[in-house]
């Protein structure tokens, strides 16, 4: 039979922890690796709290989930001068400042300047945690948009609201289409999101791929070595920006570099708060969460977030569960090719392998015809290319495939296309019915 004493004293305990559940701050009770675990603060999933430090400062973390009676949180930035027994206080919600006179500058992952110059004044707040625009209250895709890249708007074509996923492996010059777009499309305003970069490739996109296209862009910035929170916030603030933006009615374009990097942030604070790893490690939460983020993109009865989301496929394997995901969530996907990058033909975009599910949408039947064929005689050359390699194919056997062989050159002309170089939307139908001629 138990101590009466022993029970007394477990009821005492209970009494405490669930009082402080239920106060309106926490302490902080044990560190585990990146794992906060505190007793209190009332609080939900989701909500941001500020740990004070032993030398004054705070750190920001964000309520992951909940183990027995303990809070446990992920902090958005390292740990230092975190100790046992610190104080939890809680905040406000996510919330971040947006505005126009964020144009040209570059933010970190909450929304805090990091060009050296400190906020403007007038700007607005916004939820980063808002939800999607209601299904039936979205604008239907009608328009064009122009990213100013040949193949994209011949073959790919996107509407004014699409999202589309650019599928690519390290090193083939994916962040290069993206300075392109950014620089050459026919947004009004452009929300670009570095999650997970490497530092150093930072200021090279913001200065080489970028360049004059900053004026007319906020650039969200979360770098691989911080925190797995700050990463994840990262694309949540570009997201809440672009919102913004497309509340004011404009044109915005949203890119995201990368969703892999994003996914992998998730997964390291799922695995931290105690969620089952699944295909590759991922929990089931990021599943969840990239058609939370995803979805919030797109058209509305006010004006459009046209965006572009990059999936670093791991060992070029298209079939990998993050690209996999993104396919199956977005409008379109555009394949880059390790191959056609070692050929030097840029942008190495795989025209086969990539699609636009709302091109047919939005182009004429004659844009649509000319593209089919486009397709259809690069198909014709790509299966007969290692017969003609190796010298086994004899001119004059099969017409399709000699017609296939006299127009590749002009069709690649036609697909080529340096970073600098903009393609003009209205012209780009006439040239692509030129190379097929």
């Amino acid at each position: 039979m138990p101590n009466p004493i022993d029970l007394k004293l477990l009821d005492l305990t209970r009494g405490l922890d669930d009082r402080c559940l239920a106060a309106p701050e926490g302490r902080v009770s044990q560190v585990i690796g990146m794992t906060i675990e505190s007793l209190g603060p009332r609080s939900s999933v989701g909500d941001t709290v500020q740990i004070m430090a032993d030398d004054g400062s705070t750190v920001t973390a964000e309520v992951a989930g909940f183990r027995d009676r303990f809070v446990l949180l992920m902090p958005v930035e390292h740990l230092d001068g975190v100790r046992s027994g610190a104080r939890v206080i809680p905040t406000r919600g996510a919330r971040v400042q947006a505005g126009y006179g964020l144009l040209g500058r570059i933010l970190d992952g909450l929304g805090r300047p990091i060009d050296g110059k400190p906020l403007p004044e007038g700007l607005t707040t916004v939820n980063t945690e808002a939800p999607a625009p209601h299904p039936l209250r979205r604008a239907r895709l009608s328009k064009v948009f122009s990213t100013g890249v040949r193949a994209v708007d011949g073959l790919i074509t996107t509407a004014e609201g699409q999202r589309t996923g650019i599928m690519a492996g390290s090193g083939v010059g994916k962040s290069v289409l993206l300075g392109s777009i950014a620089r050459q499309s026919c947004a009004t305003v452009n929300v670009i999101a570095l999650i997970g970069e490497r530092g150093r490739e930072v200021r090279e996109f913001v200065e080489d791929c970028l360049g004059d296209g900053l004026s007319k862009s906020v650039v969200i910035v979360a770098t691989s070595d911080q925190a797995a929170l700050m990463r994840k916030k990262g694309a949540f603030t570009a997201t809440a920006i672009a919102e913004y933006f497309r509340d004011q009615g404009e044109n915005v374009l949203l890119l995201m570099d990368s969703v892999t990097r994003f996914a992998m942030a998730q997964r390291e604070i799922g695995l931290a708060a105690g969620e089952p790893p699944t295909t590759k490690g991922y929990p089931p939460s990021v599943f969840g969460l990239l058609p939370r983020l995803m979805e919030r993109a797109g058209a509305s009865d006010r004006g459009s977030i046209t965006a572009f989301y990059t999936v670093l496929v791991e060992s070029d394997d298209m079939n990998d569960p993050i690209a996999d995901t993104s396919r199956s969530i977005l409008d379109g996907h555009i394949v880059l090719s390790r191959d056609l990058a070692s050929a030097n033909h840029y942008p190495a975009i795989d025209i086969l392998h990539s699609l636009s599910r709302a091109m047919s949408q939005v182009v004429t039947d004659n844009h649509r015809a000319s593209a089919g064929r486009l397709r259809s005689i690069l198909a014709t050359y790509r299966k007969a290319e290692d017969l003609l390699n190796v010298g086994a194919y004899v001119r004059g056997a099969n017409p399709l495939i000699d017609e296939a062989i006299a127009k590749i050159a002009s069709i690649n002309t036609f697909l080529k296309q340096t970073p600098h170089e903009k393609a003009i939307w209205p012209d780009t139908t006439k040239i692509m019915e030129e190379a097929i001629a």
